[in-house]
């Protein structure tokens, strides 16, 4: 237990003090009997300390509730935040073109981006760790953007939607729309801060960062927004974008050379460095899994203990006692104990 006003207090041993010490102001007159006097209620006269009493200790709990006591507790709550996540996928036609596998046969990029996009959900027990406690999401593109999940902790729901992903074979709706995808991820993303969705979410912690991993073959040719104008409504809403760029590994280029961007690559890289982000190339499976083995390592959820104090004001107990010694006390003056001035 404590006090707001301790110092408050400090009238309690005045109030008593004075109630003791006080005299009357009239001087009382001997008499020789009471006899004569036994008829007329004179025996209440011993009761008027009652009254005189009740109000002190009245004003003694008044003082007491105006000091305001209090009883706190502190508790001390591990809180994570962490990180909400959109994996932007290229479904388009170019992703059908063949990628070599370490001791395997050769295979689309579709599939290699799904392992891959699979194994950053769920971990593989040595490059990356998995994303346990964030928020992701899915998005896939070719002409148009598509939400295939919203963002969710259910990364099981999750992962069958990246294992059923399939390149867009319809004529008409081929082609790359990563601008479409990233104002899509973007906005996504800055609703998280609207306390509905944060309900529906089920979020009680605070989102860390917001990220965007935009994997894509090829350079924006369709949609209604320039990769440029997303970025900046990214930037503008805290998102960080991370571009990766695969492609075919230029014939006499050394395993180690790093060969001169292409123009499509520039808007990537330009993209990832106005948002914060980081630009790669993958030419192949170890490349890209390094990718995002690093964006793996950079984004990490942070575990921070929060000290949360609850106090409780006891000022009313006090009042109430007060409230309740003052009214028969004034109800007493008024008729059994009442005195002629």
């Amino acid at each position: 237990m404590s006090f707001a006003y301790p110092w408050l207090l400090l009238a309690l041993p005045l109030l008593f003090a004075w109630r003791f010490l006080q005299r009357p102001d009239q001087p009382g007159v001997s008499i020789p009997s009471l006899d004569l006097w036994k008829h007329a209620g004179i025996g209440r006269a011993r009761y008027l300390w009652i009254p005189q009493t009740l109000r002190v200790a009245a004003f003694a709990m008044l003082v007491i509730a105006m000091a305001r006591p209090q009883a706190g507790s502190t508790q001390t709550k591990q809180v994570s935040e962490g990180i909400a996540i959109e994996l932007l996928v290229d479904v388009s036609s170019s992703m059908s073109m063949n990628m070599q596998l370490p001791d395997r046969d050769q295979t689309t990029r579709m599939e290699v981006a799904k392992e891959l996009v699979e194994k950053f959900i769920a971990g593989d027990g040595e490059n990356l760790k998995g994303r346990d406690g964030d928020l992701l999401g899915l998005i896939t593109f070719a002409r148009y953007a598509d939400t295939r999940s919203p963002l969710t902790f259910g990364h099981d729901a999750l992962l069958q939607l990246v294992r059923s992903l399939d390149i867009q074979e319809r004529p008409n709706e081929d082609g790359t729309a990563y601008g479409d995808a990233l104002a899509v991820a973007a906005a996504r993303l800055e609703q998280l801060d609207d306390p509905e969705v944060r309900a529906r979410r089920s979020l009680e912690g605070e989102v860390a960062s917001r990220v965007i991993i935009l994997l894509t073959d090829g350079e924006n040719n369709s949609g209604q927004h320039l990769p440029v104008e997303a970025a900046g409504l990214a930037r503008e809403w805290g998102c960080r974008i991370y571009c990766i760029s695969l492609g075919e590994h230029p014939s006499g280029a050394g395993p180690t050379a790093m060969p001169e961007l292409s123009e499509a690559e520039r808007v990537l890289e330009h993209i990832s460095v106005e948002t914060g982000g980081v630009f790669r190339t993958a030419y192949d499976y170890d490349s890209l899994l390094s990718v995002y083995a690093e964006v793996d390592e950079l984004e990490q959820s942070r575990i921070v203990s929060r000290s949360y104090t609850r106090i409780t004001e006891w000022f009313g107990l006090p009042l109430a006692i007060a409230l309740c010694l003052l009214l028969p006390a004034l109800v007493l003056d008024a008729t059994w104990l009442r005195t002629v001035p």
